[in-house]
Formats: C-alpha cells, structure tokens, sequence
C-alpha cells in the first residue's frame, strides 16, 4: 500500500482522528448547551449523528496508538475496507445531519424572526454547532478519501 499523509496507523491519521472526535463532541456539547433544542428534530438528528461520528472516531484514533506504539501496521485491506464503509456510513450521517439542521436554523434566522422573538432559541448556539458539524463532516470525508485510495491502490 502506498504511503500516504493520514494513513491508518501514523502520527497523521492519529491527529486527523483525534480532530474528528473533538470537533463531534465540540458540536454535540454547544447544541446540548442550547435551549430548545429538543424541540426540533434535526437537532436532535446531529447530537445522535455526532455522537456517533465521536465514538467512531475515537475507537479509531484508540486503534491508531496502539499501532503506533507497538509497530503494527494497520494497511490490511480487509481492514482498510472497513474503515472506508464505515467513513462513508460515519460521512453520510454527519453530512445529512448537519445540512437538516443549518435548513431549520436558517429557517429560523432568515425566513421566520423566530430567533428575534422566542427567546427560548439559542439560534447562536445552533449556529456554533453546525459550523462544528461541517468541519467533522470534512474531516470525515478526508480520511475516507485517504483511506478510499490506500484501498485502491492495494
């Protein structure tokens, strides 16, 4: 297999699962931290989402140090499959969540002023939250891209 930045089990990939994971928590922390957000559906959807993408993504930065601390290498392509179809589950999820919810927040903000007179929305928090959301999602799709092309090039 090729040797390629953000590879499963290197220094790399440990850094880009390590971002996944706080920036999944990150997101799920400040929706959980707004008002009203159990009212809504979608938000719900991305704290279910990137609670997901979080343990995800952690178990797999676990997998990264313990082979970089015991030298394995983690370039198996049963393995490296796996990875891939769980990236692109862990991906599709994040993006669906996080696009349903920046639908209802704009909602909220542009087309209804519900954020200007319900003072039970915490449309900032929402906002925060999203943003959060997107950099996971692209974090996500880059190593599944990286771990895609290891798979291809096998």
């Amino acid at each position: 297999m090729k040797v390629m930045v953000g590879r499963p089990g290197t220094w790399s990939g440990l850094l880009l699962r390590t971002g996944q994971c706080a920036s999944a928590a990150a997101s799920m922390g400040v929706m959980l931290s707004a008002l009203g957000f159990p009212n809504y559906t979608a938000f719900c959807f991305l704290i279910a989402s990137m609670g997901l993408q979080a343990l995800w993504s952690l178990g797999l930065a676990c997998l990264d140090v313990f082979a970089i601390k015991m030298k394995r290498d983690l370039h198996n392509p049963m393995l490296v499959s796996l990875f891939v179809v769980g990236d692109w589950v862990t991906a599709t999820l994040s993006l669906a969540a996080a696009c349903s919810s920046a639908g209802v927040t704009i909602l909220f903000a542009r087309d209804q002023p519900f954020c200007g007179e319900v003072s039970q929305l915490s449309c900032g928090k929402y906002e925060i939250s999203i943003v959060l959301a997107f950099i996971t999602w692209l974090l996500v799709a880059l190593s599944s891209l990286i771990t895609f092309w290891l798979l291809a090039s096998a």
